[in-house]
């Protein structure tokens, strides 16, 4: 009696999972009427050319320093806003209050001066 009852505990849960799976599908009746193929148009990416603002500037990050902390190397990076003219030329490089720094472990590297 308590085996049979597991059992069409359990074939009432594998029915709910199927069916929750078969609504939830792209073939369900509900999702009969989008289409999720897109093999009549691929996407392709096109190339664009970009060039970079003139009146916005363009943050980047440059080396600043390398120390030895505790045994291992610590790069500080220093942020700069560049801005650029039309040519594509730099023409003001401001630095930012914002550092970011990389800390790791190498033996062989020697610190420059």
């Amino acid at each position: 009696m308590k085996l049979a009852s597991h059992f069409t505990t359990f074939l009432f849960l594998c029915l709910i999972v199927a069916l929750v799976a078969y609504l939830d599908s792209p073939y369900s009746f509900i999702h009969s009427k989008y289409s999720y193929s897109t093999i009549s148009e691929p996407a392709a990416a096109q190339p664009v050319d970009v060039e970079p603002p003139t009146d916005v500037p363009v943050l980047e990050y440059r080396l600043d320093d390398i120390k030895k902390m505790n045994g291992y190397f610590v790069e500080i990076y220093q942020e700069y806003e560049v801005y650029y003219d039309e040519a594509g030329k730099v023409v003001k490089r401001e630095p930012t209050s914002k550092t970011e720094s990389v800390r790791y472990w190498e033996e062989d590297r020697k610190i420059e001066p």
